[in-house]
């Protein structure tokens, strides 16, 4: 066994330098919550300066940065499109941190503009934005990554290569999936909850995370067809919300959704999601081979990384044994390494961390799973070229 976690281990000690004398010049378009964890990251940057933010609501980025304590960064901007038209701020990239809905858009007019693009997920709400970005993307040139920062997790990179090792041989089916007991994201008003701002819930918002920790590890194959469920039993039940009923009919997305997808490569993907449900969790993750299987523990409440210990079941000499994989506390930010990798992808010294060419098979899935539930029977998966 320690031959087999031996095959696994990795120096952590190596730290890469910075080059501070070339800075990448930013502006963050959307200044809501998850924009501190950007702010935060960006404080951590020599070789990066925050210059410009925007906000559809009036004073809403002036507050921000003045909590964050940035200097000389303007603010004084109706929307996107006045911020990266700004020419004096002389911008390298942005970091587009607005509601689901708006993903697509303000990408697009990034990337048409030149500018490089570190997009929060979910990638966007519908396949077809998906597509326009790609194909924005490919005619600037510029540098496009989806905020999965997951990914940079010792645990999900240990995913990964116990996946790619081929000590699981033919891999053929996996289950995955996630969710909260109770866990409606409405403390941060209910933009996450309205179909004209969130257009995707559940599904988007932790769903992605599930689907790139199991896809990202198998070498995203292409999806082929979809069968999808999706519900909204607990964010339409008044009695949900102590204090504020009336997000019961604001409520326009899902809080459970399902999928049972095909992959290319003949690989079936069994997918279940949640931000409410009377359960602690929908099930472990199982990635089952030919030659192994693996198990990896859920969390109570999707974080990012692994409930516990995960364990291959295989065989060894003719008997069947489990190798236990401890769980990797590293001292890794995975926020800051997400925007570390973006800023190194910017400089030229990587291609993009997280790539829209993947993504976009996750982004797939997930509208795949909205659209075959509304149709209410399964659906091919068809992507035009970029």
């Amino acid at each position: 066994m320690a031959n087999i976690l031996d095959a696994f281990k990795e120096d952590h000690t190596k730290k890469a330098e910075v080059d501070v004398n070339k800075k990448v010049r930013i502006g963050i378009i959307g200044t809501g919550w998850i924009a501190d964890a950007h702010a935060n990251a960006f404080k951590q940057m020599p070789d990066l300066e925050l210059v410009a933010a925007s906000d559809l609501i009036p004073g809403k980025a002036a507050a921000f940065i003045k909590k964050h304590g940035f200097e000389n960064v303007k603010t004084d901007y109706k929307n996107h499109l006045e911020m990266i038209n700004d020419d004096s701020l002389a911008l390298d990239a942005v970091s587009v941190c607005t509601y689901n809905c708006q993903h697509a858009v303000c990408t697009i007019d990034a990337l048409n503009k030149g500018l490089h693009v570190l997009l929060e997920k979910p990638m966007c709400v519908t396949l077809e934005e998906a597509v326009e970005i790609c194909r924005a993307e490919k005619k600037s040139g510029k540098i496009l990554s989806i905020g999965f920062q997951p990914r940079f997790d010792e645990n999900m990179k240990m995913v990964k290569k116990i996946c790619q090792s081929g000590i699981l041989g033919k891999i053929y089916y996996i289950q995955t999936g996630g969710g909260r007991r109770r866990g409606i994201p409405t403390p941060f008003g209910t933009t996450f909850i309205e179909k004209e701002t969130g257009g995707i819930g559940a599904l988007g918002d932790i769903g992605c995370y599930s689907l790139d920790m199991v896809l990202n590890a198998i070498g995203y194959p292409k999806p082929l067809t979809v069968t999808g469920y999706k519900s909204d039993f607990f964010g339409k039940d008044p009695n949900y919300y102590p204090g504020h009923p009336e997000y019961a009919e604001k409520f326009g997305v899902d809080d459970f959704a399902a999928g049972f997808v095909r992959l290319e490569g003949d690989i079936i993907l069994d997918f279940r999601i949640a931000w409410a449900m009377n359960l602690d969790t929908p099930g472990d993750t199982i990635i089952m081979g030919t030659k192994g299987g693996l198990r990896i523990p859920s969390t109570e409440c999707w974080n990012g990384s692994i409930g516990g210990p995960m364990t291959i079941y295989h065989e060894v000499s003719g008997q069947q044994v489990q190798t236990q994989i401890p769980v990797l506390n590293t001292p890794v930010n995975c926020f800051q390494t997400k925007v570390r990798s973006f800023l190194d992808a910017c400089k030229g010294l990587c291609s993009s961390p997280v790539p829209s060419s993947e993504i976009i098979y996750n982004q797939a899935i997930l509208s795949g799973i909205a659209k075959s539930a509304e149709l209410g029977h399964e659906i091919e998966i068809e992507i035009p070229e970029i």
